[in-house]
This record gives structure tokens, C-alpha cells and sequence, in this order.
């Protein structure tokens, strides 16, 4: 069941290398700008949920909104998405067994939604996405969000030119060293040492080698850490 303690790895709710098409979905729902809903249904399959005007329901019944039926540790009522004014709220008043949790802390009673947190029933994690409308100047990120990692300018801008080939393209490969490091203005050795640091930060230093890159620049545009605003 999710917890605080599984919070600390975050990253582990989204699979080794997300695939092209996942990918494309995601960043699709994001250029929609409106609030929506992602997570991995029980045979491994992306789900994006866009949210409606007013609430919808999360439990282990066919009835509802979003059904989670596979999940043994979610109850049949479980808790409520309900949009109060303009923001999207989180409401568990104690019909779950097991309790909703949002980046690892259990939610009594409302919590207010923010782009990219993490909201756990039983063993399923959904992460809300509210895109920033175009006009609209971006809240500023809680510094104590499990979903985000603390980056520095310089690592910020090798993350961005790692990904930047895939949010043209979500059938593209992240990008080079070379790449990189020609946009970033560091060396080849320099963006090698920012990126172990990543790999660290983002908890995927023990991937082979080869799937790390896939894995970083997907994360990064999957929980939020990076969105269309950045590039």
C-alpha cells in the first residue's frame, strides 16, 4: 500500500523506458492546458483521464469515474476529485479502508491539488497534471513537493536539451552528449558529470546504462519536473 516511506522513490511507479507512445499522449494532454489525470492501469497500460467540470469518483467499482478495479487494497468508494472555484481539491472523509495519501502524506478530509502531485490509493498511484494556460503565470512549486527535485540552474538546462528532441517528438531519442553540450555551452565531460548527478537525483543510477537517458527524459515530462512551458 502506498505510503510516506514509498514516496522516497518516486520514480519507481513509472517503468524502466515509457514508451513513444506513452509519451506522445502525455505531452498531447499537456498542450491541451486543462487539468487531467495519469496512471498505469493493472496490465501496465497508460491511462489519461481528463478531468470534468465538477468531480468525479475513484474506487474499486465499475461505477466509478475512475474504476480501479484490479487493486485489491482500494475500497469500492474509495475518495472524490472535486473542483472547488478553479483548483481541483482531493476529498477522503473516511470511507476508504486504507486511506488516500498525496506525495506520501494521508489525506484527512480536503487537500488542494497541485501540478504533479501524487496521489496514492491502495497500490495505484495517480499523478494530477494541471497544465499552465497560455497567458497565466505559473504558480510557484511547493520546495517540500516529493514529486520535484531540486535542480540548479545548469542542471536544469542539460535536463531541458536532454529532452528537448522528445517533446518535438515523442518517437525521437533524448539528446546527445554532444547535443547537450553544444546548446549548454559546457564540455562533453562536463554534461557527463551533471548527468550522473541527475541520474542520483532521479534515483536511476542503478538502470543499465543504456536505459538511463530514456528513463530520465521520461520522467522528467511525465511527473511535471520539466513541461511545455520549458522548452
Amino acid at each position: 500500500m502506498c505510503s510516506r516511506r514509498s514516496s522516497k522513490r518516486w520514480s519507481a511507479s513509472f517503468p524502466a523506458i515509457a514508451s513513444p507512445t506513452d509519451l506522445k499522449a502525455v505531452l498531447e494532454a499537456e498542450r491541451a492546458g486543462l487539468p487531467f489525470l495519469v496512471w498505469r492501469d493493472g496490465d501496465d497500460a497508460q491511462r489519461i483521464q481528463p478531468l470534468p467540470d465538477d468531480r468525479l469518483t475513484i474506487g474499486r467499482t465499475p461505477e466509478a469515474d475512475i474504476s480501479l478495479t484490479w487493486d485489491q487494497e482500494v475500497s469500492r468508494t474509495h475518495a472524490l476529485l472535486e473542483r472547488v472555484g478553479d483548483r481541483w481539491t482531493l476529498l477522503d472523509d473516511g470511507l476508504s479502508s486504507n486511506g488516500s495519501f498525496v506525495n506520501g502524506a494521508r489525506v484527512t478530509g480536503r487537500h488542494r491539488l497541485a501540478d504533479g502531485d501524487r496521489m496514492c490509493f491502495g497500490n495505484t498511484v495517480i499523478t494530477y497534471r494541471e497544465p499552465v494556460a497560455a497567458g497565466f503565470d505559473e504558480t510557484v512549486r511547493r520546495a517540500d513537493q516529493p514529486a520535484f527535485v531540486s535542480l540548479t540552474d545548469t542542471q536544469r538546462r542539460i535536463l531541458i536539451a536532454l529532452c528537448r528532441p522528445v517533446n518535438e517528438s515523442a518517437f525521437a531519442s533524448p539528446a546527445t552528449n554532444r547535443q547537450i553540450a553544444d546548446e549548454v555551452f559546457l564540455s562533453v565531460d562536463a554534461v557527463k558529470a551533471h548527468l550522473r548527478v541527475l541520474f542520483d537525483r532521479f534515483e536511476i543510477r542503478d538502470l543499465p546504462q543504456n536505459e538511463k537517458r530514456a528513463k530520465l527524459a521520461a520522467t522528467a515530462l511525465l511527473t511535471g519536473v520539466l513541461t511545455v512551458r520549458d522548452f
